[in-house]
């Protein structure tokens, strides 16, 4: 009789959970934004879009030279004005395979000055199209703007911010990686706690 009380009341008794607590989600990490790579983007953004006004004013000179006879070697100028000015366009994307022929333009001083040449060649416009308003409007535009852009670049190089800017990149890229590394680890976290629920009886 004592037996069959003893065995109820260890029925009744409560078994330990042996299913492991639920994890809370971990909140996705997201890198910092970098101010001052945000600003060289930006930069970046205005050097191109002043090079590609470059390109467009010495590309209706070299048409107007070459079309209407009027200063074939003017014609021929304004092509290698266009050729230097697609170079600064590809430059301002860092594209590894140019860098690594074009050590000079990872310094922020070689390309000030290769931005300021492009801006006095495009300045260089004809007196005889003195009429196009419109033309030496958006001459003064480019010009002016790329000189600008090289003027900046210049004393950013001589004030080594280029040197800066590749140190909080590579600092990025790191943090990134990390934070990639990190979701990776917390993903196969979660697979292996849904294995041990699945296999826990």
């Amino acid at each position: 009789m004592s037996r069959d009380i003893e065995e109820i009341a260890t029925s009744h008794q409560p078994q330990p959970d042996t299913t492991p607590p639920p994890t809370s989600p971990n909140p996705r990490v997201r890198p910092k934004t970098d101010p001052i790579l945000v600003t060289c983007r930006f930069f970046s953004f205005f050097t191109v879009l002043a090079a590609i006004l470059c390109i467009i004013v010495n590309v209706l000179s070299a048409v107007r030279s070459f079309a209407n006879g009027y200063d074939i070697f003017d014609g021929i100028f304004r092509c290698y004005a266009v050729l230097i000015a697609v170079f600064i366009i590809v430059a301002e994307t860092e594209w590894e395979f140019i860098m690594k022929f074009s050590k000079v333009l990872e310094y922020w001083a070689g390309r000030g000055m290769l931005q300021i040449f492009v801006a006095v060649m495009t300045r260089a416009y004809p007196d005889i199209y003195m009429e196009h308003h419109a033309l030496l409007l958006l001459r003064d535009v480019a010009c002016y703007s790329l000189l600008a852009c090289g003027l900046i670049y210049v004393l950013s190089g001589v004030l080594c911010l280029g040197f800066l800017k590749r140190a909080r990149q590579k600092k990025q890229v790191t943090s990134q990686q990390a934070i990639k590394d990190l979701e990776e680890l917390e993903q196969r976290r979660a697979e292996l706690e849904a294995l041990l629920i699945v296999d826990t009886p």
